[in-house]
């Protein structure tokens, strides 16, 4: 019997851009997310891409668990999945 192919996540920092763009969507996160950075939204679209800054996305939404809950169920992926990408970033 032939099994279809596991479903595979997008590299690590494609999911955390995934939840990133997701996160600034949302009116309560998005801003949320900006205060405690310290960015605008040019600051933002600057470091978009460094890990680092998408490490510390992940860890925003790790650290309260409805949040991290509602950006992984909009990305299709498990909350341990983005955690995990995002503990890969940091290093």
């Amino acid at each position: 019997m032939l099994r279809a192919p596991a479903p595979t996540l997008p590299a690590d920092d494609v999911l955390a851009l995934q939840a990133l763009a997701a996160t600034i969507g949302c009116d309560d996160l998005g801003p949320r997310f900006l205060a405690l950075t310290g960015l605008d939204a040019e600051g933002l679209r600057a470091r978009a891409a460094e890990p680092a800054l998408l490490a510390e996305l992940i860890a925003f939404l790790a650290a309260h668990e409805a949040s991290l809950t509602r950006i992984a169920g909009e990305l299709g992926v498990a909350p341990a999945a983005l955690v995990a990408a995002g503990q890969r970033l940091a290093r």
